[in-house]
């Protein structure tokens, strides 16, 4: 049955097939796939059709946290590398394909638990949990709680904040929402970070720490075991919330409302994550390229100022909010507008509305600062090649400062120029002293070369942000290599030791190998990461 199909590295086809007859022995027929259909999810999307690689040789959907420890046993003694893949939405990031040809996937679509506590301000979600699903549970429930959320329901609440995912609530600030991971080690044995230690401790998901060395870190956008369990916090509903809009009509003001934006952040008045982009970006959620403009070469700058007006948006465009009792949330409001329409061409439009208003705020952009998840603004794939569009995504992290966020345009908008391709540039703070540096590479996926020129491009801005000391925050599988590079301190010693504990905790290197560049033994002695 698995004739032509992807092997493993190093895996041959009775190989492979024996080590799916375990699969399938040890935790059900039913659960394990090998045809077409059933791997037809897992792939990247925004690939030219035809000519993926790294496509998986099965799915393997597991059910329970019993069902991962046998599925990664056996895999060890087969040396058959693995893919746990939660809701397989990662677009931009490589989708959801493994980065290893011939690798088994693991589904948790099929884990789908949730527990929350109000009292605590708390759910447990498995890794199959959407935002969707938590939204909705949250609300099934009655509980006068948020959660913080990206901007496409569709995701996983795992995946996403194991990702470094961005969302957008107060809670969002440095990715603070998680607390507490349970993880399958490559051995198949189980572990539970922090205080989740100690049998039965009631702090597992609401102290980050324990006793000894805090372990949470290493398993986010890490291969060194598999969470199946994950604690995040939720936010008690605020008396008011408030969306508002800042609107920039000149580009070169850009640098002036970063620093603005620091000193508002940094003494508290702003305490979320707002999202800072530029017309190009904006336009790409409300529109497509062609209704613009159908020449070659990068847009314009008399159509992107006409984009601008047209819509409303300006040359950049900030979508933030305020949370609190309305006396706080008005106090706030005026210190900001204040401030920020202290710059020129600097205007600031909000409106505050209680809860019994969220969830049919026409805005979806506003809905998401609430936690009200939709898949509205998923318009953006479809900027070049409308429903058959792709991006591919660069998102290093700079300072929040104007200098070096001036030198970072300076540098990824000439790239673009140079390379023929539209600047679609924005930033999301990490907190109030850090932010990514978005540079979203869009393309039709029906344009092979279109499509291979984007990833080139993406490579190239990894390599050029890295002279200037700006690191990737999240890699597609097609440039992690080139950005794990970057990390070249002391002789690439953050590297080095990655591979030590990735040596030392799966000696087999079966969990997701490449992973942000971490390979095992293994496959480093069998030539990975292939150039």
């Amino acid at each position: 049955m698995l004739a032509n199909h992807p092997t493993p590295p190093g895996v041959t086809q009775t190989q492979l097939a024996a080590a799916l007859a375990a699969f399938a022995s040890s935790i059900g027929d039913d659960k394990v796939a090998t045809d077409a259909q059933a791997l037809a999810d897992f792939q990247d999307p925004y690939q030219v059709p035809g000519e993926a690689m790294n496509v998986p040789s099965a799915v393997v959907s597991v059910s329970s946290v019993e069902d991962v420890q046998a599925i990664v046993r056996i895999a060890g003694e087969h040396q058959i590398p693995l893919w746990p893949i939660s809701r397989g939405k990662n677009n931009g990031y490589g989708g959801a394909a493994p980065w290893v040809r011939g690798a088994v996937m693991v589904s948790f679509r099929n884990m789908k638990g949730i527990e929350i506590d109000e009292e605590l301000g708390y759910a447990l979600v498995e890794p199959g949990v959407s935002w969707f699903d938590l939204h909705d549970a949250i609300e099934a429930g009655g509980h006068n709680l948020v959660a913080s959320i990206v901007d496409i329901g569709w995701g996983g609440v795992v995946s996403n904040t194991l990702e470094h995912g961005l969302t957008y609530m107060p809670y969002s600030i440095d990715q603070a929402s998680h607390c507490g991971f349970e993880v399958v080690l490559p051995d198949g044995d189980l572990y539970r970070t922090g205080s989740g230690g100690m049998t039965n401790n009631p702090v597992w998901p609401l102290y980050k720490r324990g006793l000894g060395p805090t372990t949470t870190e290493l398993f986010m956008q890490s291969n060194f075991g598999i969470v199946t369990k994950m604690g995040y916090w939720l936010m008690p509903k605020p008396e008011i919330y408030m969306p508002l809009w800042l609107t920039m009509w000149d580009d070169a003001q850009m640098p002036t409302v970063v620093d603005a934006l620091r000193e508002l952040m940094l003494n508290g008045t702003i305490d979320m994550r707002p999202q800072f982009a530029n017309t190009l970006i904006m336009a790409s959620m409300l529109s497509a390229r062609s209704d613009w403009y159908d020449g070659d070469g990068p847009i314009p700058e008399e159509v992107i100022d006409h984009i601008a007006e047209e819509l409303g948006i300006g040359r950049w465009n900030m979508r933030f909010a305020l949370y609190g009792d309305e006396a706080v949330v008005d106090h706030n409001f005026a210190k900001l507008k204040a401030r920020f329409e202290q710059i020129p061409s600097v205007e600031i439009v909000g409106a505050k509305h209680t809860k019994d208003e969220w969830e049919s705020l026409p805005n979806p952009h506003e809905r998401v600062q609430i936690g009200v998840p939709s898949l509205d603004l998923y318009k953006m794939a479809g900027w070049s090649g409308g429903d058959e569009g792709g991006h591919v995504d660069f998102s290093p992290v700079i300072p929040l400062s104007a200098a070096h966020a001036k030198k970072a345009q300076d540098l990824f908008k000439s790239m673009c120029a140079d390379a023929g391709l539209d600047y679609l540039g924005g930033m999301l703070p990490i907190n109030a002293r850090s932010t990514t540096f978005i540079n979203v590479i869009p393309f039709d996926t029906k344009n092979p070369d279109q499509v291979h020129a984007a990833y080139e491009h993406a490579r190239a801005m990894v390599i050029r942000a890295g002279k200037l000391g700006y690191g990737e925050y999240r890699a597609h599988p097609y440039f992690a290599d080139a950005a794990a590079d970057q990390f070249d301190f002391n002789d690439h010693a953050q590297r080095r030791l990655n591979e030590t504990l990735k040596d030392a905790l799966d000696p087999n290197g079966i969990i997701a190998p490449g992973k942000s560049g971490i390979w095992g033994r293994r496959l480093r002695e069998a030539g990975y990461p292939l150039t």
